[in-house]
């Protein structure tokens, strides 16, 4: 099989989609790995660590996209790039189509393709494998980010984000109980913040509350309860993710009035579209703006600046269903695995993700049905 590596296209993206060591294990196998050439530059992997793991470096990334039996990305391709796929390639990558437009989905069925969303697959424990690492990453990032941002010349109050004698903490709002928030809840209160979690699953709130003896509130989700939090709030972090969809609005703009001025918004939703009304996209060069005073910093892929770490993880996460798809081909592979299966948003140009049929207004074929179970 070919697989193909090439440079990603979005702004200030640093990842890459495969690194050595899993170049190493997939050329091992005897598949041909193409890397465009600096795919990995900004991650630190120079072209010829690439070629010691046994990949051909290719100076063209059309080329690499044109023959391509598995294509292997960290973010989505753009509609031009869906357009030059080889017929019936498979697509791995995180997709977040429920933000995307109805173009890249209509070209990739165009093309037959078979695309697999990263953050789709689940294991026999309904957890997110290749997810994990990222949600965690997101987690500390946020907290590092909320330290900064809080400092007077970064705009914000002029907090500490921490423990200090004599002073009452910063109060860190979390929304959501998944694995972002557990991650920055469990940092926040390590470095002394008063900690709230605000969530709707039962089960991961007291779990929160257990581990932690109670010292992080947790909270059952209710508009009333929300607007009374962000008002005493000087950190939010929004973390709700809907498996597949799009975030839902939980902040509204009135809660967002009401915040303390200066106080700092981390959405990290935003690569599903936000939970809060007033968030839209920044980027890493330009992280942050203001709205009614408060701060929001809304970067759709924040663990890019953290390249190395994060595209190590990556890799080590999703390996083994990408051997599974080398050797196995796609249609082998997801019958065998029912958890790699569910992480398919299209099976050779067939729809197979209801809330996105929904979104689309497209028809939507079960998975099952058209592998033949």
């Amino acid at each position: 099989m070919i697989i193909g590596v090439a440079h990603e296209q979005r702004g200030h993206e640093h990842r890459v989609g495969l690194n050595p060591f899993a170049t190493s294990r997939l050329a091992g196998l005897g598949h041909s790995v193409l890397v465009e050439h600096d795919a990995g530059s900004g991650a630190f992997f120079a072209d010829a660590d690439y070629q010691d793991a046994g990949a051909q470096i290719v100076y063209d990334g059309e080329e690499i996209i044109r023959r391509s039996d598995l294509l292997c990305c960290v973010g989505r391709i753009d509609p031009e790039q869906a357009q030059m796929l080889k017929p019936g390639a498979t697509v791995c990558g995180f997709q977040h189509l429920a933000v995307a437009g109805p173009e890249i989905v209509a070209a990739l069925r165009e093309r037959k393709a078979t695309l697999i969303g990263y953050e789709m697959i689940e294991d026999d424990e309904g957890e997110a494998p290749v997810l994990m690492p990222f949600s965690e990453m997101a987690g500390h990032l946020a907290l590092q980010h909320a330290a900064r941002y809080l400092q007077n010349e970064e705009g914000g109050r002029g907090i500490v984000l921490g423990s200090v004698p004599c002073v009452a903490p910063p109060t860190v709002l979390i929304l959501g109980a998944g694995r972002v928030s557990r991650t920055a809840a469990r940092h926040a209160l390590q470095i002394g913040a008063h900690v709230v979690v605000i969530g709707n699953d039962v089960t991961n709130l007291q779990r929160i509350h257990n581990e932690h003896s109670g010292r992080i509130v947790t909270i059952l989700a209710g508009s009333d309860r929300l607007e009374k939090y962000t008002a005493i709030a000087d950190v939010v972090i929004g973390a709700v993710r809907i498996r597949g969809g799009r975030s839902p609005f939980l902040v509204s703009e009135d809660m967002v009035r009401g915040m303390k001025r200066g106080s700092i918004i981390l959405d990290v939703s935003i690569d599903q579209g936000g939970c809060v009304e007033t968030s839209r996209p920044t980027t890493l060069r330009d992280p942050v703006f203001e709205r009614h005073g408060v701060i929001h910093y809304c970067v759709p892929n924040m663990t890019a600046n953290v390249a190395r770490t994060a595209s190590r993880a990556l890799a080590s996460a999703a390996l083994p269903y990408l051997l599974g798809l080398a050797q196995s081909g796609a249609e082998t592979a997801l019958r065998q695995d029912p958890g790699l299966a569910r992480g398919v948003y299209m099976y050779r140009g067939e729809l197979v993700h209801q809330r996105l049929g929904d979104m689309l207004d497209l028809s939507v074929t079960p998975i099952e049905k058209l592998l033949g179970e």
